[in-house]
């Protein structure tokens, strides 16, 4: 561990710290250049807003360009007696890695990592060391040539989601045969509980002794295998998860957030300390074939996830399920994101996000709200559906889909067992998919995740807001279909369910009336939850959406003793040095604290 120069009493700003705010924005300059510290509300608009929720003010908004630009800034902060919020691609659903409100007792320093974005491959791909500004999609790009593929392939990638923000945020993916985004090798800063700025070094790698030394070694490439560590203790991707996952009776959910034995140091960190690298192992890249399966009869997908779980000699790689009503909101309100990625690749989705949210940013100075969605919106729905025949013919036939994609040696034994369990079905088919129905079908899929946020910018009259879960069930759970209360119907307009089925990690948009409060329908909606004994969140972060549980927020307070980091999140104490909160145990806001009681129960 390395200590830095500075440290502030925790009791309160000292006369230095407050001193040194002052002098801070100059100094933040200095360090990154004029033009990588932004202050103004329009230019930090898109850092500080969420990509589905989540919104604040913050003194700065800084673009490091290195790694030791990144510390320095970092150092700065500290000494300043400013919050940090770390940030990558922005691309969170529950409002991460944003501020959230104005309440925080310090300014807000946010620390956008986008601009470091190197990739080292190691062990001839078989691993890699990722910088704070690698994408999943550029990650993807650079082990191609090995035959290789990261953690996630598609989904978040889709956005330009950063590796390292999916390691912060217990990231699950769809891939049923890797498990949540997870690594014991990181190189991270973390501030202690006297204040003092440490680098802590667990890459395996002999990088040095300096920050500026290992930071710079790091970043430019400057060491030999031999300095790497191979056969080190710590592993570098979920290696226990395909076990966990076939068993199909466990009275437990495969994998959510909380899950205690897969939060360590910077898996699971959400934003509570700051991010240099991680090292990740890489996956074969392997030839596949979807099956569109569709059906009437929820017990059908049932006896499929069970079967192909328990009797096939390989996992499959990915097993989506769309209800219809998602299917169809994502076919007329995701429309513009598949025509895109489907044209343009999703290399250069990140700068139409950006340049959506400089667009959106200028008319709102106006009191214009949603100019982009709704131009978008009246433009695609002139255009004729872009979705296969028989995807369409299975929507008009069948309520339930689910995409099965198995690698090509497993096609046989698919297509044997389905045929058979098929035969003679008054509930439900299938087909084969061909390579481009296939994969437009994960396209749109992908494509649903963002449909409800059009549909609420576009019907903001009828819309008050949308509540998003991200839950995961028990694996012996067989009433996998949720059936809402006549009282809660009446108070949506859609409801959205898809998720990763055979992980029985299911993500659900309800989007509300008009007048609806939706943090009071998300609190009734964890009560019919906690009955069913799910987990949520399965694979995000908790955001400023869910209370973390004690385990959790325990978790956050050990890696971040002066509450430095991201306060609030998981509606932990927003104070410096926790505040009131003792014993480990998360402050929860007055407003929260009866729904807090009954999600930690």
């Amino acid at each position: 561990m390395m200590k830095s120069q500075a440290a502030e009493e925790q009791a309160g700003p000292s006369v230095s710290a407050v001193a040194a705010r002052g002098d801070l924005l100059p100094k933040l300059r200095k360090i990154v250049g004029h033009s990588n510290v932004l202050s103004g509300p329009s230019e930090t608009r898109r850092f500080r807003k969420g990509y589905r929720t989540g919104e604040g003010p913050v003194l700065a908004v800084v673009r490091p360009g290195t790694l030791w630009e990144q510390w320095q800034t970092l150092e700065a902060s500290i000494a300043a007696g400013c919050i940090v919020i770390m940030q990558a691609a922005n691309t969170g659903l529950t409002g991460g890695s944003t501020p959230d409100g104005d309440d925080y007792d310090r300014e807000v320093v946010l620390i956008n990592t986008m601009r470091i974005t190197g990739i080292q491959v190691i062990g001839d791909g078989a691993q890699v060391i990722c910088l704070p500004g690698a994408t999943l999609d550029r990650l993807e790009q650079t082990l191609a040539p090995f035959g290789r593929e990261p953690h996630s392939v598609i989904g978040s990638s889709c956005i330009g989601a950063s590796v390292l923000g999916g390691v912060c945020n217990n990231s699950g993916g769809a891939l049923v045969r890797r498990g949540p985004a997870y690594t014991e090798l990181a190189l991270y800063a973390q501030v202690q509980d006297d204040g003092t700025l440490h680098l802590v070094n667990h890459l395996g790698i002999d990088l040095g002794v300096t920050p500026e030394e290992i930071l710079t070694r790091l970043e430019r490439g400057i060491f030999t295998d031999a300095d790497i560590v191979h056969a080190t203790v710590r592993v570098a991707s979920d290696s226990r998860y395909a076990e966990d996952i076939r068993a199909v009776d466990a009275d437990t959910p495969a994998r959510f957030n909380a899950d205690p034995s897969r939060l360590f140091e910077a898996s699971g960190s959400a934003g509570k300390l700051c991010l240099f690298a991680v090292r990740l192992d890489t996956f074969p890249k392997e030839p596949s074939t979807v099956f569109y399966i569709g059906s009437n009869d929820p017990s059908d997908f049932t006896e499929v996830r069970r079967h192909v779980l328990t009797s096939f000699s390989r996992l499959p790689i990915a097993g989506e399920y769309i209800h219809r009503d998602a299917y169809d909101i994502g076919e007329r309100y995701g429309k513009d994101t598949f025509l895109f990625i489907d044209r343009f690749g999703t290399t250069r989705v990140p700068a139409a996000f950006a340049l959506k949210s400089r667009v959106d940013g200028f008319f709102e100075r106006f009191g214009l709200q949603g100019v982009t969605d709704r131009l978008l919106q009246a433009v695609t729905r002139l255009l004729p559906s872009h979705l296969p025949e028989r995807m369409r013919l299975w929507r008009e036939n069948y309520e339930h889909h689910l995409l099965l994609r198995v690698s090509n040696d497993m096609v046989d034994a698919t297509r044997g067992f389905l045929a058979s369990y098929f035969s003679g079905s008054q509930s439900g088919a299938y087909f084969e998919c061909s390579d481009d129905e296939g994969r437009k079908a994960f396209l749109h899929r992908f494509a649903i995740a963002g449909a409800a946020i059009r549909y609420r910018a576009v019907h903001r009259h009828e819309v008050e807001d949308i509540v998003a879960l991200d839950l995961a069930l028990r694996r012996n759970d067989r009433e996998w279909v949720e059936k809402l209360p006549p009282e809660i119907e009446l108070d949506m307009v859609h409801k959205l369910y898809y998720g990763h089925f055979f992980c029985h990690v299911f993500h659900q948009d309800y989007i509300v009336r008009k007048g609806v409060d939706p943090l009071g329908m998300e609190h009734r909606l964890w009560v019919l939850l906690d009955e069913r004994r799910a987990e949520y969140p399965a694979e995000h972060n908790v955001g400023h959406l869910y209370v973390a549980k004690p385990a959790l927020a325990g978790f956050y307070r050990q890696l971040d003793p002066t509450n430095s980091f991201n306060p609030g999140i998981g509606h932990t104490s927003r104070l410096r040095g926790w505040g009131l909160c003792c014993e480990g145990k998360p402050a929860w806001p007055a407003a929260y604290s009866e729904s807090a009681e009954d999600h930690t129960s």
